[in-house]
């Protein structure tokens, strides 16, 4: 009997020990099981943060190449474009303009930005989807085009440890600046190029100083106006008034300079291009400077007291 049970003893402690190593080693792969998940899903989120991060830039690239394409379209065919919406669109998802390829825009599409997603969650192991995209674009005040793409972001890890499904909104900034202005492209038929400078000025006239007046006049800069059109707007050949409009003033010289036969008329751009010709003044102060004061352009341009109606 003493022997029965002390091999009894040695079975259930052997019993014991298995059953307590069979744990251990249940609990310690359980742990390593979590370790290579969190693992996974932090590489994963990395990626997702950097997708996030760069689709701004790329959009960027693909909003500016777009307009730069429009813009060379209006002088190529000497047409206003009718929908900058539906350009930019045919633009970034077929690389047409009017249906005629263009190649600055091959590395700039959707597709082409959907393949370097995916190129680089190969590289994790991951797949990505971009699915029901739009593509727009909107003036964001008077110096700045905003364009935005929508979409639903589904990103799966190929060992199916996760998955990402959302919806996304990615948004980048375009400014004006330096963007030639098709008023003057087109009405000039390319001879005069303006490009959108912002007016260093907020005062213009300082005592019986016109300094300032002078040069913004010569160098046909812009400064914002509720009554004249915003940018997308000049694309378009609108000239009606925006909250985020922007106006120049024409600068007679240049245009003679360039052979072209000029208006005795208010230099206001959107007035001077347009078949509208209101009241008329001269400002004395300022050589071949003619204003308009239908939107209070006297006061704006702080030459209310020197203004000869003509």
């Amino acid at each position: 009997m003493a022997i029965g049970e002390r091999g009894m003893m040695f079975t259930l402690i052997t019993i014991t020990i298995i059953s307590l190593f069979a744990i251990s080693y249940g609990a310690y792969s359980l742990v390593q099981d979590n370790v290579v998940i969190n693992k996974r899903i932090t590489t994963l989120n990395n990626f997702i943060t950097s997708v996030e991060r760069d689709l701004p830039r790329q959009i960027f690239i693909s909003g500016y190449r777009a307009i730069f394409l429009m813009e060379k379209n209006i002088l190529d065919t000497g047409q206003y474009i009718t929908d900058v919406n539906a350009s930019l669109n045919e633009l970034f998802f077929n690389g047409t303009l009017d249906g005629t390829s263009q190649d600055l825009m091959d590395d700039a599409t959707f597709l082409s930005i959907q393949n370097f997603l995916t190129d680089n969650a190969d590289k994790i192991n991951a797949q990505i989807q971009l699915q029901n995209p739009t593509f727009s674009i909107a003036q964001s005040g008077p110096w700045n085009l905003k364009v935005t793409l929508n979409m639903t972001l589904i990103i799966e890890d190929k060992s199916n440890l996760a998955s990402w499904n959302r919806s996304a909104s990615i948004s980048s900034i375009i400014p004006i600046n330096n963007f030639e202005d098709p008023l003057y492209s087109l009405n000039t038929q390319g001879k005069v190029i303006n490009k959108v400078n912002q007016t260093p000025y907020q005062i213009f006239v300082t005592g019986a100083d016109y300094t300032n007046l002078t040069d913004h006049f010569q160098n046909s800069f812009y400064k914002s106006s509720t009554s004249a059109p915003n940018f997308l707007m000049r694309l378009q050949g609108n000239l009606t008034s925006d909250s985020n409009g922007v106006e120049s003033m024409v600068y007679p010289q240049e245009l003679i300079d360039r052979g072209i036969t000029v208006k005795y008329k208010s230099v206001i751009d959107y007035i001077y291009f347009s078949a509208s010709d209101p009241q008329k003044y001269t400002i004395p102060p300022v050589a071949n400077l003619i204003l308009d004061d239908e939107d209070n352009h006297l006061a704006l341009y702080n030459v209310s007291g020197v203004a000869v109606a003509v």
